[in-house]
């Protein structure tokens, strides 16, 4: 039975606590005085409590209106709660059809390239995305973007460029990812891999033999070093240091002063800007050292500056000095494995000292665990020996 409340005696309550109308409506009234319109109902032997709103915003009337509707719901089995979060999903999508790819992409890459170690996968991000997918999708609603949207993406690059169309995959399911959690589309992600575009999409391992980094032989690195200090540019001096100290580019090319400890001969690498995330300790050879000594002065804090002023030299300008030199065939990465080649052939250091030296993992975890050493001097002799060999006639 109904009617137990009346509009006045609304009005009028101030007591806290609950007072029922019948039908499983109650009036909710707190210590503060605020008072709020709750619908019990049990559904499949479980009792729950759905808000109504607030007493100052509906009437008795109306407060009756909705929990009838509820009651309609609940005697078809339909949980009312479920009901009205669904909707609010909808309204919520609709709202968000003016929200572009485009728009949750620059969103997605604000909020966590603070995060990215490389300066240059913060620039790939953007570059990629603005090549091949904004062209296709950049400006469509971020809720419409469906399996067909991303195979138009795809299929294009999928076989002639399977290194990037991978890449590419993952930023779009990322960012898809991004909106589906701040309510822009709903969770269903076109873009994965597993279970979905991997049933469309041959594997890359099919389209594509992984290819390594051409490499210079090692013999022929002292000759290349020799035609590097030809040139007066930056990324010449970068190319050099990168050759001496066996390091990624990235890592290189974002150097600063602060990581540089000239006296004591030692480059630390933060674990930030490192690719397996652990603060890497580099023996800064003669020759190394002087390369540092003639950039030295051309900006307070990168070591390798670009001619905009506040950007480091960017991996285009390091291809161009190795192509300059002579290096056309070959990688920058690829002389990592030029070093590891002469480590191997030329020396009796041991292999782990040689890995380590590249910033490699060696052992399992249970070995790196008790490893308290870097064997920092060890790997000195180790690059000692190298900046003798390159500086050499070999």
């Amino acid at each position: 039975m109904q009617g137990k409340l009346t509009a006045l005696g609304v009005a009028r309550l101030k007591k806290p606590g609950m007072y029922g109308d019948g039908l499983g409506l109650w009036l909710q009234v707190t210590g503060k005085g605020a008072k709020s319109w709750i619908f019990r109902f049990t559904l499949r032997g479980r009792s729950r409590e759905m808000g109504l709103g607030s007493a100052h915003t509906f009437t008795l009337a109306e407060a009756r209106d909705r929990a009838r509707e509820c009651r309609k719901l609940t005697a078809d089995g339909i949980d009312p709660i479920q009901v009205r979060r669904s909707k609010r999903q909808e309204a919520a999508l609709e709202a968000a059809k003016a929200v572009t790819f485009r728009q949750c992409a620059e969103q997605y890459i604000a909020a966590h390239k603070a995060g990215w170690r490389s300066s240059v996968h913060a620039a790939q991000w953007p570059s990629s995305l603005a090549n091949h997918v904004h062209p296709v999708i950049g400006d469509l609603p971020v809720q419409a973007i469906d399996t067909d949207l991303i195979m138009k993406v795809l299929e294009p690059i999928w076989t002639k460029r399977p290194e990037t169309a991978t890449r590419v995959r993952g930023r779009i399911e990322l960012v898809l990812d991004w909106a589906a959690t701040r309510g822009y589309r709903g969770k269903e992600n076109p873009a994965r891999w597993k279970g979905h575009l991997a049933n469309l999409l041959p594997k890359r391992s099919k389209v594509q033999k992984v290819a390594h980094h051409p490499a210079l032989p090692f013999k022929q690195v002292p000759a290349l070093l020799i035609a590097l200090t030809e040139q007066e540019a930056v990324a010449a001096r970068a190319l050099e240091f990168t050759i001496l100290t066996a390091a990624r580019s990235g890592e290189v090319m974002g150097a600063r002063w602060s990581e540089i400890d000239l006296e004591a001969g030692i480059w630390t690498v933060p674990a930030g800007r490192m690719k397996a995330g652990v603060e890497h300790r580099v023996p800064l050879t003669a020759p190394a050292i002087a390369v540092l000594r003639a950039v030295q002065g051309l900006d307070r804090a990168l070591v390798f500056p670009s001619v905009r002023r506040g950007r480091s030299i960017s991996d285009k300008s390091l291809r161009t000095a190795l192509d300059t030199a002579g290096g056309a065939s070959v990688t920058v990465h690829g002389f990592r494995s030029s070093f590891r080649d002469w480590a191997g052939e030329c020396t009796a250091f041991p292999r782990d000292l040689a890995e380590m030296a590249l910033a490699h993992s060696v052992g399992d975890a249970t070995e790196r665990a008790y490893r308290r050493s870097d064997l920092f001097e060890k790997r000195r002799a180790l690059m000692d020996a190298w900046a003798a060999y390159t500086g050499s006639d070999a």
